[in-house]
């Protein structure tokens, strides 16, 4: 079950996408899907919506000629020696549904620290 619809990313690109590219859309919402519940599945509903088209995004935009993949934070580009290079940062690369560190914060991690003591609840310690 995919938490964002196609017209969702088709409004955040900016464009509307062709058929084809309206059934791989959905394929990977549902794929950022899994990849979200797998993170956190508690995460609040706007936060996955917002997630799943940020992971799309990237994952479309890069198939894409002539642009700098969503993501990359270092690149390079060269003339008529037709060179190009870039270096995607979070993790994850080109082309693949993946969760950049801002989605995982989005979706609630990494904004807290601490740890957990099974023996202290044993104890009747409360844990928090």
């Amino acid at each position: 079950m995919a938490y964002a619809k196609v017209d969702s990313v088709e409004q955040r690109m900016g464009r509307t996408l062709s058929t084809s590219e309206k059934a791989v859309c959905q394929a990977l919402l549902d794929d950022a899907a899994i990849i979200i519940d797998a993170f956190n599945v508690n995460a609040q509903p706007d936060a996955k919506k917002l997630v799943s088209c940020r992971m799309v995004m990237r994952a479309m935009a890069s198939g894409t000629a002539s642009t700098v993949p969503m993501g990359a934070t270092q690149g390079s580009m060269s003339g008529l020696g037709y060179s190009e290079s870039w270096t995607i940062g979070s993790g994850g690369s080109a082309g693949e549904v993946y969760l950049s560190r801002l989605d995982k914060q989005v979706l609630g991690a990494g904004n807290k620290i601490g740890s957990y003591s099974p023996v202290q609840e044993l104890a009747g310690d409360p844990i928090w």
